[in-house]
């Protein structure tokens, strides 16, 4: 029995030994991303978290597989901010680069499309940048994200607004066509019924759009108590400037899906962006822990002394998306690609993002924080409680600022 035993576990380490001798020199992960055109600023956070990402994890040692540390690399493409650039570009990235694994572009809309080609050739893609569920409804098994879902993104502004005085009545919900924002539009037309609040306006735009006067000559006719907007960050800075031009003022407060976290809306809108309400699903806070940043604000310390501009949730989500590869590869032990997509679907893990732990269909559930500009500083308001006192009613546009 003793010579059994001895025997079973040689045979086990020269399996071990095969096994790592079998594997490449590094582990190459691949991603098109906007790094020029219309949505290069927030494009940024994706080619610049996946680079410190990839970094960071070298530096400690990198994946280690079958007892061999591998390094990663990285190969990233710029996609020009066209959809259909893009998915010729995975397409490559899997077919001529002969990458691993893939991680996701910007925008929902981009990885609506480019999720299609991680399914056909079947290699896990896990990606920071979408979050509509159009992405995650149609059965595919290896597309993985760490950005919450779209339809809930108002969710929290919602609580706050049946906690906060004076209450709001009625709401202009404002978005564009995009499959990010379909989903937005479709979870929060539900919300705000479910809650009792009366929708006085509910339109939609054409993505990319910059003349939003039509619209807000409609917000002005209605005078909502609230206004809630979806829209990339471009679109958000058009609608905030066309707002203070048109003095089409929310009786108690507008609200955005994106840009309010950044420090470039708030470079580019001076005064015309404070007190403004947005959500974000990650802050730096210290107390979010993570094996290789160690924490998130030692993270945002170190990528913006890196890159020159601080991250927000989508940097922070894009790393949490290297981090779950990483982990999923690990725990596979291989690189085969259909082990580590079932070794995601189980993957489990504290970050400097959020608690990572993916759900049925591929996406993380992440909740978010409403958060306000306050005197040029971005400041939580609410969670599941009120954090901090928010200025509500926002005074009118010739009053703010």
């Amino acid at each position: 029995m003793k010579y059994a035993i001895a025997a079973a576990t040689i045979a086990l380490s020269i399996a071990g030994t095969a096994a790592a001798a079998d594997l490449p020199d590094a582990v190459t992960l691949g991603a098109a991303v906007q790094m020029t055109g219309a949505i290069a600023n927030t494009g940024r956070y994706y080619r610049d978290a996946y680079q410190i990402a990839v970094d960071k994890i070298n530096e400690k040692g990198g994946a280690k597989v079958s007892g061999k540390a591998l390094p990663l690399e990285l190969k990233l493409l710029d996609n020009q901010s066209d959809v259909n650039l893009g998915v010729r570009q995975y397409v490559e990235l899997v077919t001529r680069e002969k990458v691993n694994f893939l991680l996701g572009p910007y925008s929902s809309n981009d990885v609506l499309d480019t999720s299609s080609v991680a399914e056909k050739y079947q290699i896990p893609m896990v990606q920071g940048g979408g979050a509509s569920t159009q992405i995650y409804s149609r059965g595919y098994k290896f597309i993985f994200g760490t950005l919450p879902a779209a339809d809930d993104y108002f969710a929290s502004t919602v609580r706050m607004l049946k906690e906060i005085e004076p209450k709001a009545k009625t709401v202009a919900l404002i978005a564009a066509d995009d499959a990010f924002d379909t989903s937005l539009a479709k979870g929060t037309r539900k919300l705000l019924q479910e809650n009792g609040l009366d929708i006085v306006l509910d339109q939609t735009y054409p993505g990319r759009s910059s003349d939003f006067s039509s619209i807000l000559a409609q917000v002005k006719a209605k005078e909502p108590d609230v206004v809630l907007w979806g829209g990339l960050e471009p679109e958000v800075l058009n609608a905030i400037r066309q707002a203070k031009s048109l003095d089409a003022n929310a009786k108690l407060m507008y609200s955005f899906t994106v840009g309010v976290p950044t420090a470039d809306l708030r470079k580019a809108l001076g005064g015309d962006a404070e007190d403004a309400f947005g959500m974000t699903a990650w802050l730096p806070a210290a107390d979010l822990q993570d094996e290789w940043f160690g924490d998130a604000a030692q993270f945002a310390k170190a990528y913006k002394e890196k890159f020159g501009y601080e991250p927000d949730y989508h940097a922070a989500a894009a790393v949490a998306a290297v981090e779950a590869l990483v982990k999923a590869i690990q725990n596979a032990g291989t690189l085969e690609p259909l082990a580590v997509r079932d070794a995601l679907a189980k993957t489990e893990f504290d970050s400097l993002y959020a608690h990572v732990r993916f759900g049925g269909t591929g996406q993380v559930s992440v909740p978010q924080f409403v958060i306000q500009i306050q005197k040029g500083d971005v400041v939580e308001i609410f969670t599941d409680h009120v954090v901090n006192k928010p200025v509500f009613p926002v005074p009118p546009w010739n009053k703010r600022g």
